[in-house]
């Protein structure tokens, strides 16, 4: 179990869901973590819960330059550098149609899903490039490849980010820094269940079997089957591979 042995990654969202599983994944390869999340209580709970002396946290927030510095200088500081950067923090922001969607609300959906990307790569390449390369790995959806009615702005959000990724990874493979995206189909989580109960509050169960019902594997991926993913892009057997969309979604978008 050493495909990270002397790694050292950050981890943003890394608190609970695909974040935490990651974080959880990338210590039984070796790695040393710093999970970063605007949530103390779950920080504090995970951290507990893990309990391993390769571990730290980091209370901040995403769309704030300064939080991701200081996120990378406390990586620097507590394990000697960073050589991964797992861009998970995301919201799902309000389940509605564009007529009535809120402006206040898209501009935070904006703000964490691609301006905190921006941040963490802005963050994360001068320390990436004094290790001698890295893995920048972004967290975004299989609605960042096709239309997402009632979720306009996250879809928009998603859609973003690739840009975002191909960009950032022409602009860094001299240096030897590899930046990739994953996209999911709807996985067990949080953020799931929130947007089944926006589309169909009376029985957000029925949203969930039209969900599965347009993935031909018959489910939604596990955080451990996007975990496993983003091990792979962390580690070395995925060397020559930048500006890729990993798209992990049981044939949805087949």
């Amino acid at each position: 179990m050493t495909k990270l042995k002397d790694k050292i990654a950050i981890i943003t969202g890394g608190a609970d869901g695909i974040g935490r599983v990651t974080a959880e994944f990338f210590l039984k390869e070796g790695a040393e973590v710093l999970i970063f999340d605007n949530n103390k209580a779950n920080l504090k709970n995970t951290i507990k819960e893990i309990n391993s002396k390769k571990i730290s946290h980091f209370f901040g927030d995403v769309t704030v330059l300064e939080d991701n510095l200081k996120a990378v200088e406390l990586a620097k500081e507590k394990f000697g550098g960073l050589d991964i950067f797992i861009a998970n923090a995301g919201i799902e922001g309000n389940v509605k149609n564009i007529e009535d969607y809120d402006v206040e609300t898209f501009d935070k959906v904006m703000n964490v899903n691609i301006k905190g990307v921006f941040l963490g790569l802005k963050a994360s390449i001068p320390a990436m490039s004094d290790r001698g390369g890295g893995s920048y790995i972004i967290s975004s959806s299989v609605a960042g490849l096709t239309g997402a009615p009632g979720l306009a702005p996250y879809a928009t959000s998603k859609h973003a980010v690739t840009g975002l990724m191909r960009s950032a990874a022409k602009e860094c493979a001299e240096r030897n820094i590899r930046v990739n995206s994953i996209n999911p189909s709807p996985v067990e989580t949080r953020m799931m269940r929130s947007i089944e109960e926006g589309l169909m509050p009376e029985d957000s169960n029925q949203a969930k079997d039209i969900f599965e019902s347009n993935i031909p594997m018959g489910r939604y991926a596990k955080a451990d089957d996007v975990a496993k993913l983003m091990l792979f892009l962390a580690s070395d057997d995925s060397s020559f591979i930048t500006g890729s969309v990993y798209t992990i979604d049981g044939g949805n978008t087949a």
